[in-house]
């Protein structure tokens, strides 16, 4: 994890001879604040603690594996005991250009004052006990004892009973340095008494850097595409990109290729995975399956197969959303290019849908007895389906085409197709209100059928009152335009196609602009709507509400009901409901659905 410094012990950088090898993780591990990398925000608090005096008694680190915890405690316990023999450094201090007299045995984990204990395997109130007791005593030659425990989580809830006095009050000579990869673990109580430090993972593009670095220090010759892939494989962890990195050294004999990476780790080649990609973002089930099954034949595992693409769908999405992460360096170019050009053609819709299935898919997968035929009809899933329109789509494009309904070709592309004219049937007439009244029960809009339109226009959507226009936006599933119809808008006038409108005090500004758009968009018809100053009708909520208490007042001035009421000490009418009677299927409720709770009809369910 170090930035461009030279090993700790240059003697085991040789490949062979009487030294041993060390791993890279290990001979390249960081002794100093300047060597870390990626963890800045940790760095800076610690330097300005350090320089203005403000050293807390305990720290606690978290994070995922590999990210630098262990050697971040080590350097606290370095910088916080850091000498020269001289004597010219009278306190702790974050700069340390040289081995100091204490430096090298801390890092090696043999200093006397600076105890390390691994709490996996001392986990008992006991081992608190001795820590406890060995606390009192002032540090052999150092300026501080230092305490660090690893995966602090393990201890007993009575080892950490046992840790919280010595660690609210301990001696100034003693300090405490805490990791884990389980913060949640750990009780508040300690949490309480130690200042956190979340380390972050590192960046693909930083740890490819970091890599470079270090194969260039080892005179290793390595393609950039397989450090990108080292480093997306190892998610943050520099130990992890380490331990990779020397695999695959070892793997390549000689220069480290992308192509041998790929195949040390298992991964699919990431052009044809592009490729399966491409042939099932066009619908082609035939070249999918055939991209499928040539990596399948050269040893591709189905799981793996599918977890790449879901990697791509998920890197197509973010391109789509911030094209900068197309300029992300861990990536391939062929990976950068080809996903602008999929952000760029592809709807973000299709991208979810291929992303949940994906997801769905691989767990399918895992549990088949057969995996690549589990495989296959994931692809074909997402193939035929991804592209399907959803609802309010097939709807609007009903409108759009006179009624013609939307079917779905080999490649999932929803398309049009023409039906029988939507004026052959009988139209639905719904019950409508007063243009200039809010009008009672399930008011619903009303579609017109279409005459025969030599051409071609789109039928339109007939709405005559106000009511009707809040139950459109119920079935558009708008609950925000719903919501503020109801609520914000006091009705001042109504006509086909204008809206004019007072608000409520709490009413948004911004959604008048946005409402004749809406309109016009479900509608067909061009919308005007206005801001009044004169008063206006009572909101709908408002008149509901008041419908509601006067229900509920008549219901208990009933004999029957007050009766109820005796019997039941403290109970009260809190809703009352109207049992209608059942309708024929032909009835306007059986093509609406009665009981749609966004069909706006408050009236009659009071």
């Amino acid at each position: 994890m170090t930035d461009a410094g030279a090993p700790q012990n240059p003697d085991s950088a040789g490949p062979a001879g009487n030294t041993p090898y060390r791993v890279l993780a290990r001979k390249y591990r960081p002794s100093s604040f300047d060597d870390l990398i990626g963890q800045e925000a940790v760095v800076r608090t610690v330097s300005n603690a350090f320089e203005t005096g403000r050293i807390p008694q305990a720290w606690i680190l978290t994070g995922v594996r590999g990210v630098g915890k262990t050697t971040t405690a080590r350097i606290l316990a370095r910088a916080l005991n850091y000498e020269m023999p001289d004597g010219s450094v009278k306190g702790p201090t974050i700069h340390m250009p040289t081995l100091g007299v204490h430096c090298q045995a801390i890092m090696e984990s043999r200093h006397m004052d600076v105890l390390e204990m691994d709490a996996a395997s001392h986990t008992g109130v006991d081992d608190v006990r001795q820590i406890n007791d060995s606390v009192r005593y002032a540090p052999a030659s150092a300026r501080y004892k230092v305490y660090i425990i690893d995966e602090v989580h393990m201890l007993s809830t009575a080892a950490f009973n046992a840790f919280l006095k010595t660690l609210e009050e301990p001696p100034e000579h003693a300090k405490f340095v805490f990791a884990t990869t389980e913060i949640r673990k750990v009780p508040v109580t300690v949490l309480s008494r130690c200042q956190r430090f979340d380390l972050r993972r590192v960046e693909a593009d930083v740890l490819m850097k970091h890599l470079a670095n270090i194969a260039a220090k080892e005179s290793v010759e390595i393609e950039p595409e397989a450090l990108g892939i080292i480093a997306r494989a190892a998610e943050g962890s520099v130990r992890d990109s380490l331990s990779l990195l020397d695999q695959a050294i070892a793997h390549a004999a000689g220069q480290v290729k992308a192509d041998a990476v790929r195949q040390m780790l298992g991964l699919a080649d990431r052009t044809r995975v592009i490729d399966l990609f491409e042939s099932l973002a066009r619908g082609d089930i035939a070249a999918a399956f055939k991209e499928f099954r040539d990596q399948y034949d050269v040893g591709a595992d189905p799981i793996v197969v599918l977890s790449d693409l879901a990697e791509f769908v998920n890197f197509v999405t973010r391109v789509k959303v911030i094209p900068a992460t197309a300029d992300n360096v861990a990536y391939g170019e062929t990976e950068r290019v080809r996903a602008r050009d999929f952000a760029a053609k592809i709807s973000m819709r299709v991208l979810s849908r291929m992303w949940q299935m994906l997801l769905k898919g691989i767990a399918e997968v895992q549990s088949a007895t057969r995996p690549a035929a589990a495989a296959e009809m994931v692809l074909v899933r997402i193939a035929y389906v991804a592209d399907l329109p959803t609802p309010d789509e097939a709807i609007r494009m009903l409108e759009q085409n006179g009624g013609g309904s939307p079917v779905v070709n080999g490649g999932g592309a929803a398309r049009s197709a023409p039906s029988a004219p939507v004026a052959s049937a009988a139209p639905v007439r719904m019950p409508t209100s007063s243009p200039s009244s809010f009008g009672g029960g399930a008011a619903r809009p009303q579609m017109v059928a279409p005459a025969p339109d030599p051409q071609g226009a789109a039928p339109q959507l007939r709405i005559t009152s106000f009511t009707q226009l809040v139950a459109l936006a119920g079935q558009k599933r708008d609950l925000m335009t719903k919501g503020a119809l109801e609520g914000d808008m006091r009705l001042v006038r109504f006509e086909e196609g204008r809206l004019e409108v007072a608000l409520e005090p709490n009413a948004s500004k911004t959604m008048i602009s946005e409402l004749a758009k809406k309109f016009e968009l479900w509608t067909g018809r061009r919308w005007t709507v206005i801001v009044s100053n004169e008063q206006g009708q009572p909101t709908l909520r408002s008149v509901n509400q008041a419908a509601k208490q006067e229900h509920a007042r008549t219901a208990e001035a009933d004999p029957r009901v007050q009766e109820v009421l005796s019997r039941f000490p403290g109970a009260k009418v809190v809703e009352v409901r109207r049992l209608a009677p059942e309708t024929p299927e032909s009835n306007i409720n059986a093509d609406y659905g009665s009981d749609d709770p966004l069909d706006g009809s408050d009236g009659d369910d009071l």
